[in-house]
């Protein structure tokens, strides 16, 4: 049998050695800004279902809010955080550009909460490629699904409404 020596060690004199780190990444449907300066996310995403008549899925606007923070740890100053979507077959979106400014103690916060809109123009999983000053930091994924619904007799077709 083997003896086991327990490692002790004051976390609290651990130095903190890098930054920023990502404390939340994702896709919501909507961001709830409380009267205590607390936010609440609702309905957190990543799968997303788009309804149609059609064989095929037409082009449709996904409406969502995105949420990216951070910790400062001891990175200090302006950056950019960069998201990049890119589609199901590999097709690069336009770009979302933020600046931010970490600041304060190490444990400070930073980040946004922004409403997006983007073209779906394919079922499958789509990745939004988040960086901090180029720097990759990880990916969102979110999976969009064309459900095909049978169309009610005397109800108008997307074309003619």
């Amino acid at each position: 049998m083997r003896n086991y020596t327990p490692l002790l060690y004051d976390v609290c004199a651990m130095p903190v050695m890098g930054g920023p780190y990502l404390a939340a990444a994702f896709l919501c449907e909507k961001a709830l800004n409380e009267v205590d300066g607390v936010v609440s996310f609702i309905r957190v995403v990543d799968k997303w279902t788009v309804t149609g008549i059609t064989e095929i899925m037409l082009p449709t606007v996904i409406n969502a809010t995105l949420v990216v923070m951070f910790k400062s740890g001891i990175h200090r100053g302006s950056s950019q955080i960069i998201v990049v979507p890119t589609t199901p077959s590999g097709a690069v979106m336009p770009s979302i550009v933020v600046p931010i400014s970490f600041e304060g103690d190490d444990d400070h916060g930073s980040g946004f909460v922004a409403p997006i809109g983007f073209p779906a123009q394919e079922s499958g999983l789509y990745w939004f490629d988040l960086s901090v000053d180029s720097q990759p930091v990880t990916k969102i994924p979110l999976r969009i699904v064309y459900l095909r619904v049978a169309q009610v007799p005397g109800q108008p077709t997307e074309a003619t409404s």
